[in-house]
């Protein structure tokens, strides 16, 4: 019989053929630790080495895990979407494939969600990563809570759990550029921060690179701040004052000192200072028109390939859970 779980987790994957099966084994033995009735939704996000064939194989021996294969590689934040969509639960957990998210604090994310947390998000203490990834992030959400009309937890990622309320009103958001965590703190609710040391990648190469780390900034900055824009009328006001005091200085020489103006090299440079204004504040403007432009054509921010599932059989289902209303 089809029963609806009271915890989903969500895991999205992109060649993870290393760590999936320690990740299901340790996930497994969190979950089952519980003794609450879950499903695994694993998100093949159009992986190119054996991850697909292995999560074929847990699909198939246990009625618990359900797999959704996207059509292609959409990137992280549209794997986590994807998920959410398709999560059943009461409670529904996010985390990471690469084992960074340690399955063992599961419970305690439980433990908040039933004294009456809507949401229950993680807050690293401690990164085991290289310094310039460190310094990066730390840098990222520090830049974006001071420019953000939303305080953002400081060192919070996407792992975290969500109550069933939360998690509709995430899937009515219309937004196809996703930055969850923004989001996440966006709908508001009762919210509470979990905090733990990060793990360091249990095996194989990180799948983000600079790049990826890089659009996804841009994508939190410009999708919960409007500073940036603020900062293109700051370059224009700095510029005209500077403009102003050059103008100023040339007239009083031309007419006091009668030298004229020695240097080509003080020229160019102001040349070259203005040009590079202009060039930051249309790139800057480009990336809000690019949204826009995105948002406007309304294409799906994910496609789902096939999803694989074995036959559910009769269970025992454990006893609910029970949360403080």
């Amino acid at each position: 019989m089809n029963i609806e779980p009271e915890l989903s987790v969500v895991v999205p994957l992109y060649n993870e053929e290393e760590n999936l099966p320690e990740l299901y084994r340790r996930a497994t033995a969190a979950l089952k630790a519980l003794k609450v009735s879950y499903e695994l939704l694993l998100i093949n996000d159009g992986s190119k080495d054996t991850t697909p064939v292995l999560l074929e194989q847990l699909a198939q021996q246990d009625t618990r895990v359900t797999v959704i294969h996207l059509s292609r590689n959409f990137g992280h934040q549209a794997a986590v979407s994807a998920g959410i969509d398709h999560a059943r639960g009461r409670a529904v957990i996010l985390m990471d494939g690469d084992l960074q998210d340690p399955p063992e604090v599961l419970g305690q994310f439980i433990d908040k969600w039933r004294q009456g947390f809507d949401v229950v998000y993680s807050v690293r203490t401690k990164r085991k990563e290289g310094i310039f990834k460190r310094t990066g992030y730390a840098l990222f959400y520090r830049m974006l809570r001071a420019t953000s009309s939303l305080d953002i937890p400081l060192d919070s990622g996407d792992f975290c759990l969500m109550d069933r309320k939360v998690v509709d009103v995430l899937r009515r958001l219309p937004e196809r550029q996703r930055f969850v965590r923004g989001l996440r703190t966006f709908v508001g609710f009762r919210q509470i921060g979990l905090r733990h040391e990060r793990d360091a990648r249990f095996a194989g190469k990180p799948k983000y690179t600079f790049r990826a780390m890089l659009r996804l900034a841009i994508d939190g900055m410009v999708g919960f701040s409007d500073f940036p824009l603020t900062l293109v009328t700051y370059f224009g006001i700095f510029s005209f004052l500077l403009a102003l005091g050059l103008s100023g200085w040339v007239l009083t020489d031309a007419l006091i000192e009668h030298t004229a103006p020695r240097g080509w090299a003080s020229i160019l440079a102001v040349v070259l200072y203005m040009g590079s204004v202009q060039l930051l504040s249309l790139g800057i403007i480009a990336e809000y028109i690019r949204r826009i432009f995105l948002e406007t054509k309304q294409r799906p921010f994910y496609i789902v390939g096939r999803i694989s599932k074995a036959e559910v059989a009769d269970d025992v289902i454990p006893a609910p859970l029970q949360r403080v209303a």
